[in-house]
């Protein structure tokens, strides 16, 4: 039955399934708005909060966690010189280890079948053995090389040494870990090397500049966009891998803590001490990387988003204008360069 419109003779019967419907809704202003519930989301962050809760109070409640040994040790001169021998090894294998990952990186990717054979061994060996292993061998190179000298090859030696008295346990260390890191830091150069467009490549060569000024440049700064995240987990790492130089009896954080607890038998307080000073100096190094990044994003990203110290003053800056001003709200922060 076809419905009876407006145009129906006045006083007609209008049957009562044919009257019309309302009209549509003018929009989707007029739409009632039903917000979604994620019922399953709250109670994961219910159980969660919970769980944080009762992990923070057993960290103060439990008197096994012996807090007083912590403060008398966490700032010790026995520590504190443990931490400095931590962050030596650190610094040196970085610096070395990234070194000599660049000239490996570099030899995989030269067209000389004998350069890339000899970085593709280093790497595959140095990557298959364990560092423990590798410090354990270095500690004990004397009695495999007792001297080390220089001479004609395959020919009589004209200077020599002995090998204990140029290369001691903190030079065995050292050299273990920068051998080590060495073969990590290759991967990771050559793969931010590869991130760069190979046109880039084309283009300074069509402008006549030479092969190394390329790679200084111009390869390498783009590059590091893709190495720097990748290389700070190898030096947060390595900052955690020179733990294992205990084998060697260097005085290391993880070595001394070791040493302190087998007097005392303050096991647990003392494992916190190492806990909250290798916590204390990734945070470091982790702030460094975020600002090294984004220095180097530069050219990629001209409106970064604000440090957090911009944020806190930004918002500082607001809330003294609020106080200033009561009648005026606060205006929230909004990202730089963003004018939506």
């Amino acid at each position: 039955m076809r419905p009876i419109t407006d145009t129906a003779p006045p006083g007609a019967a209008v049957p009562d399934g044919a009257r019309e419907a309302p009209p549509a809704p003018d929009g989707p202003a007029s739409f009632k708005v039903v917000p979604a519930r994620h019922y399953a989301r709250w109670v994961a962050a219910a159980a969660v909060t919970v769980l944080t809760a009762q992990f923070v109070h057993g960290l103060f409640a439990n008197p096994v966690w012996e807090w007083s040994v912590f403060r008398d040790y966490v700032l010790s001169e026995t520590i504190v010189q443990a931490v400095w021998v931590t962050l030596q090894l650190t610094a040196y294998a970085t610096v070395l280890g990234f070194l000599l990952g660049t000239v490996l990186a570099f030899m995989r990717l030269s067209r000389s079948p004998v350069l890339q054979t000899v970085a593709w061994t280093y790497i595959w060996i140095f990557r298959s053995i364990p560092m423990i292993v590798q410090l354990v061998f270095w500690f004990n190179l004397s009695a495999l090389y007792q001297e080390l000298g220089i001479g004609v090859p395959f020919g009589p030696v004209l200077w020599s040494v002995d090998s204990n008295s140029i290369i001691g346990t903190m030079g065995a260390a050292v050299i273990g870990l920068t051998l080590h890191q060495g073969a990590y830091a290759a991967e990771v150069v050559r793969g931010g090397v590869l991130a760069v467009d190979p046109g880039q490549l084309e283009a300074a060569a069509a402008l006549g500049i030479p092969r190394l000024r390329q790679i200084r440049r111009i390869v390498l700064p783009q590059a590091m966009r893709a190495i720097l995240p990748t290389a700070g987990n190898e030096i947060i790492g390595l900052l955690k891998g020179t733990s294992v130089v205990y084998v060697m009896a260097i005085g290391e954080l993880f070595y001394q803590v070791q040493v302190v607890y087998g007097r005392n038998g303050r096991v647990i307080p003392l494992l916190l001490v190492a806990t909250a000073w290798y916590v204390v100096l990734t945070s470091l190094l982790s702030i460094a990387q975020y600002y090294v990044e984004r220095r180097y994003a530069r050219g990629a990203d001209r409106t970064p988003p604000p440090t957090p110290l911009q944020r806190a003053r930004r918002f500082a800056r607001a809330v003294r204008g609020a106080a200033a001003r009561p009648d005026q709200p606060v205006v929230p922060l909004q990202r730089l360069g963003d004018s939506r």
